[in-house]
């Protein structure tokens, strides 16, 4: 687990340093352009789906899987973000408390 935590580090470290060596021709390619702010957006999509989804190395269906569908209810209804939070929490906590999901 250390070794992965530290490789990531370094990697992205590395990257970071990168764009500092880079000429600023080859940053301004749209390629680049276009793959640079669509990273973010595909790494925080990933981050979500493991921990809705995962629990160890296995798949899981529970509450959380509800809290995130109220919030994607909440987000199509524009609610304020602090707002979308609290109601994936109160959802997911309320399943659990009601013994509907683990």
């Amino acid at each position: 687990m250390w070794l992965a935590v530290l490789a990531g580090s370094l990697g992205c470290y590395l990257e970071k340093l990168l764009g500092y060596v880079l000429p600023p021709a080859v940053l301004a390619h749209d390629g680049v352009r276009r793959i640079s702010g669509l990273m973010p957006v595909a790494l925080l999509a990933a981050l979500v789906a493991v921990q809705t989804f995962a629990t160890g190395s296995s798949l899981t269906i529970d509450a959380r899987a509800a809290g995130l569908a109220a919030a994607v209810v909440a987000l199509i209804l524009r609610a304020p973000f602090l707002v979308v939070v609290i109601v994936a929490g109160v959802t997911a906590a309320g399943l659990r408390a009601l013994g509907m999901a683990a």
